[in-house]
Order: C-alpha cells, then structure tokens, then sequence
C-alpha cells in the first residue's frame, strides 16, 4: 500500500466534502452516542499521534521491541486482526481504547486545517521510517503492549482507519442534509 498516497486521498476528501461546513455543522451530532464530523477528524489525530512517540525512539534507537515480537504467528495474528477490525468497510461500530478518545463534542472550527497539518506530518514521519520497516521492525500498539506487529502493517492500520473514519464522517454529513431537509 502506497500510505501517503492514501493519507493524500483522505485528506483531500476530507477537505472536499467538510470545508465549507459551518463549525454547528461539523460538530452536529446525530445522536449523543454517535461522533461528529469534527470528532472523526479529531479521533484520527489523537490516534496517529500516539504513534509519534514509538517512531521517535526507533529513530533515536532507544525503542524497546515487545517480548511478544520474538513470536512471529502472533506478530502476523495480532496484525492482521487489527487491520481487519478498522477496514472501511465496517459490519458494526466498535469501542475505542480510552486514550484514543476524541476531547469533546464542541471540537474548534479549524479542525479541517489541524486534520491537513497532521497530515503532513505523518507523511513526514513515514519517509523517516522507511528504514525500519525494510528491516522488518516490530512494533507495539500505542493502546496495549501485548499487541504487536510490523512497523508496515501499522501504516496499513493507520491508513485504513482513516479511511473508516472518513466514511463515518461522510455518513454523519449524509444525515446531517437529510435533517435539514
């Protein structure tokens, strides 16, 4: 998978369809136990940045690889599984890990130009770590230590999840035009 060419797709996606909303619009929320637009957004930033830690220390070369690592059937379970369970096309809603909670429900209006910012940066720091993931680094989810997997397959994770959550928010848009209708 080509990951800023998909970070690429999503960003400009997300500009496309939310830029000309109103901060009301994208905090507009469906239903209490649903996320806004902004929240969305915000959720991938929140995520993607917990990562930022892991890849700075691989770059320092201070990361601690997880004992679980040693076992490549679980490095290859745990990431596939994973992968799975954030593809776009989503059969049911799941919970998010607490840490990885988006702030509030009244999100600022320069989320879109936040989201793009972030963006970027993540870019950045795939191009960074591009030698470690040719060879083959293992690594931890932000979320719990006992789940491990490639350096590579967790761009795939964060590349997918981003595609999930902007179908979320496209669906939130949906019903947002079908309200004020």
């Amino acid at each position: 998978m080509n990951w800023k060419v998909g970070i690429d797709k999503v960003t400009e996606d997300a500009k496309l369809l939310f830029i000309h909303l109103a901060a009301s619009e994208l905090n507009w929320k469906p239903n209490p136990n649903t996320w806004s637009i902004a929240q969305n957004l915000e959720h991938l930033i929140v995520v993607n940045e917990t990562y930022f830690p892991i890849l700075d220390a691989l770059k320092a070369g201070t990361y601690k690889t997880p004992f679980m690592a040693k076992f490549g059937f679980i490095v290859s379970f745990s990431g596939k599984t994973v992968l799975k369970a954030v593809k776009p096309e989503r059969k049911k809603k799941m919970k998010t890990f607490p840490i990885w909670e988006p702030s509030n429900s009244n999100v600022q209006t320069d989320i879109l130009l936040r989201f793009e910012k972030h963006q970027n940066e993540l870019k950045r720091r795939i191009t960074d770590a591009e030698i470690f993931i040719n060879k083959g680094c293992v690594i931890s989810s932000p979320a719990n230590k006992n789940i491990v997997y490639k350096l590579e397959t967790a761009f795939d994770i964060i590349v997918s999840h981003e595609q999930r959550h902007l179908v979320q928010a496209s669906e939130i848009l949906d019903h947002l035009k079908n309200t004020s209708r």
